[in-house]
């Protein structure tokens, strides 16, 4: 039997549930569904079906179109019960709808109605094992849409520790996501009561504008993706499969990330490895084939080298995103500086063809907790704030990561100091530039000779009505390559997100950031807006 929706919103989760009464010995594995929806402009997409329990199995689609849509529901093997057909009707509605990369433009990301996206994320990775051991993760999603949040990276499958110490303090009872156990596991059957509350989780993501990095697979050092000969490729593709059936419709899936610092693939040995890029390409044209929503398909690099455009040279349409990450200086005298990343970056997407976020620069450290993990003890609210600007004007969107939320520790209610700073720079680049049509544009100071970490970082409009500078240590700046006309400069502290006047100069001038006190030197970020240039 089969129930239908008759009327669907446009870009609105639907659901066609199918009941059975007949006995399978695994209902998870013994059928397979499938359904063919076919809009009214003759676009076809073919999605797959999940058991949800209680002789319930379910397929989610989210249509694009409005009018009448007509599907075709079949299954394997061949079952009454499961064989059907009909039509509903798409109603219009307002919605920026899914998230598209588009390399290239608007910093490489819109929505579908062609808004273009600043992404601005956090690092929550077990966000949904919270919430299934019990902690109300609601409040934490709502501040996060209030701050402007509007990317999560979190993984489906629950990280039980990171090393040398980062087990999970939250945890209350078993988070694995499949039948059976570690110790005698099933792969192909799932934890329902799990995916019950992830459900619950993106659902409200939906309803707050919140998207999520889906991580399908966690890192490669755990198990069972530490053990490709007991997770078989088959066993992959079921879980992958599941997966897809059952969140690919929802509108808060932004990007389906194969795995967590996908170079542990295959054995959980970090380095890079040619294997690892066959895998991630074989697989993200799997994953295209298999979610037809079209969500973005993307991968989170562990080592920074080599370039990624070699390394899916062969097939470079087969990953949409690079998920990039890299730290920067994390020592005890610099890791305030962050210095080295924004080289990196030029370095790592150098030729990519793709989009991007720098999408990781470290873990904010909060010192009343255990120093866990050593790798974070200098990552503080200073390598917060010089890694984001790094990041952004490099061009990319920014994704950060806090040790009360990102995985071992759940101390959701409470926001460490570094997110003021990451507000600052949210609010210049979305309420006083046209962040959009800003490029890189470093050659246009005069050069000089910096220490590492020191050198001046500057944005462009194609026109060159906004040029943003990034001073990482303050100091004086002069024009090699100026454009024309006279300039309103206003000096922007990252710090305390306020402005000052500088001066109206032409094109051309030299500008020297005002003087600044403590133990390092001070940022600034100035703003030249010629003066014909419409208001943001």
């Amino acid at each position: 039997m089969i129930q239908a929706p008759r009327t669907v919103p446009s870009r609105t989760t639907a659901e066609w549930e199918l009941y059975s009464r007949r006995h399978y010995d695994n209902p998870f594995a013994d059928v397979r569904i499938e359904a063919e929806f076919t809009s009214p402009s003759g676009a076809r997409y073919t999605l797959p079906g999940f058991y949800d329990g209680d002789i319930t199995w379910r397929v989610r689609f989210n249509p694009n179109e409005a009018g009448v849509w007509t599907y075709t529901i079949s299954s394997r093997p061949a079952t009454s019960e499961f064989e059907g057909e009909g039509s509903f009707e798409v109603i219009p509605r307002e919605t920026r709808g899914f998230l598209k990369a588009t390399p290239g433009r608007a910093w490489g990301f819109e929505y579908e109605d062609g808004q273009p996206a600043f992404l601005f994320g956090d690092t929550t990775y077990n966000l949904f094992g919270m919430a299934y051991c019990g902690i109300d993760v609601g409040p934490f999603l709502e501040r996060r849409a209030r701050q402007g949040f509007n990317l999560l990276r979190v993984r489906l499958p629950v990280s039980l520790f990171h090393p040398p110490d980062g087990y999970n303090q939250w945890q209350t009872h078993r988070t694995w996501p499949w039948g059976g156990s570690e110790q005698a596991p099933l792969f192909d059957r799932f934890n329902l009561p799990y995916f019950h509350v992830v459900d619950r989780v993106v659902r409200q993501c939906d309803r707050l504008g919140i998207g999520l990095e889906m991580i399908m697979e966690g890192w490669g050092f755990e198990f069972p993706f530490n053990s490709r000969s007991i997770f078989l490729p088959e066993w992959e593709e079921v879980w992958m499969r599941w997966l897809i059936a059952r969140y690919d419709a929802f509108e808060s899936v932004y990007f389906w990330t194969l795995l967590n610092e996908y170079e542990f693939y295959p054995n959980g040995d970090w380095h890079y490895k040619s294997v690892a890029d066959r895998w991630a390409m074989r697989m993200g044209r799997w994953v295209k084939a298999t979610a037809q929503h079209g969500h973005i398909v993307s991968v989170h690099n562990g080592p920074p080298d080599p370039p990624f455009a070699r390394r899916f040279a062969r097939d470079p349409g087969a990953i949409d995103a690079v998920m990039f990450q890299t730290w920067g200086t994390t020592g005890k005298d610099n890791a305030w500086l962050a210095a080295g990343i924004d080289e990196q970056i030029g370095k790592s997407l150098s030729g990519w063809p793709g989009s991007a976020v720098f999408a990781e620069w470290g873990y904010e450290r909060n010192p009343e907790l255990e120093l866990n993990l050593p790798s974070h003890e200098h990552c503080d609210p200073e390598h917060t704030r010089w890694g984001a600007w790094r990041g952004a004007m490099m061009g990319l969107g920014i994704i950060h990561g806090f040790e009360n939320s990102w995985g071992p520790w759940a101390i959701l209610d409470r926001d460490q100091p570094g997110m003021g700073y990451l507000l600052h720079l949210r609010r210049f680049f979305t309420e006083h530039v046209p962040f959009q049509h800003l490029r890189p544009a470093h050659d246009l100071v005069s050069p000089s000779s910096h220490e590492p970490g020191q050198r001046p970082l500057v944005m462009t409009t194609t026109d060159g009505s906004f040029v943003v500078v990034y001073l990482p240590v303050g100091g004086t700046v002069t024009f090699s390559q100026p454009h024309s006309g006279f300039y309103n400069a206003r000096w922007y502290d990252p710090r305390t997100g306020m402005f000052s006047e500088a001066a109206t100069a032409a094109a051309g001038a030299t500008f020297t950031a005002p003087p600044g006190s403590g133990e390092h030197p001070w940022d600034w970020v100035l703003l030249l807006a010629r003066q014909d240039a419409a208001a943001v």
